[in-house]
């Protein structure tokens, strides 16, 4: 299980593609050491480490991953936000995060207001009734808060703090920019229980 909270970010320094999938390899320099076989947020997708060396490791993404995420767009270069699972006795600070993205949506405007920053996200179809106002979401595996929604427009927005753009991606987004988003699994789950007519 994961947080939201990133604690640091890597550089794709090479990917490799075949029919079963990508591998990607991050040069992540001060967040190891690395373990074979542990598991890493990368970009809100919970990867497993396959190959490492002291400041990088390589995980591979499977098709079905690729389908549902922004891996198959990729390449040399990118930054991506790393995460490592909370600890037993870690500080719970962000969300309940599994590491499982359900889809991706885009972004369609950026505005700087003051200091901080406000995103504005499209709703994917279908994960419409998973986004409330005040509730959160995962974006490129950041929990975030969910500032303000405009059902008519199909748009939801985030406000980023210095912090945030400074020290994730959000500083090298831009306007059309695909990322992947992870609603919040209680909210699942209380859909999933009304869907059945467990709940009056």
């Amino acid at each position: 299980m994961f947080t939201g909270i990133v604690t640091g970010t890597g550089t794709v320094t090479d990917v490799t593609s075949d029919a079963d999938g990508r591998r990607l390899t991050i040069e992540a320099e001060g967040f190891g050491p690395f373990e074979h076989g542990e598991s890493i947020a990368v970009n809100g997708v919970c990867l497993t480490v396959e190959e490492y060396g002291s400041d990088w490791f390589s995980v591979f993404t499977a098709s079905e991953t690729l389908d549902k995420t922004t891996f198959e767009q990729v390449s040399t270069g990118w930054t991506v936000n790393l995460e490592r699972p909370l600890a037993a006795d870690g500080r719970f600070d962000g969300h309940v995060v599994q590491g499982h993205v359900d889809t991706t949506t885009t972004v369609e405007e950026i505005e700087q207001v003051g200091e901080d920053w406000t995103f504005t996200f499209a709703q994917p179809a279908g994960y419409e009734g998973y986004i409330a106002s005040k509730g959160s979401v995962t974006i490129d595996g950041v929990s975030l808060t969910v500032a303000d929604i405009d059902d008519t427009a199909g748009t939801f927005d985030i406000a980023i703090i210095p912090t945030t753009y400074a020290e994730t991606r959000f500083g090298e987004y831009a306007v059309g920019d695909r990322v992947n988003l992870e609603v919040d699994v209680i909210a699942k789950y209380v859909k999933r229980l009304a869907s059945q007519g467990d709940l009056s």
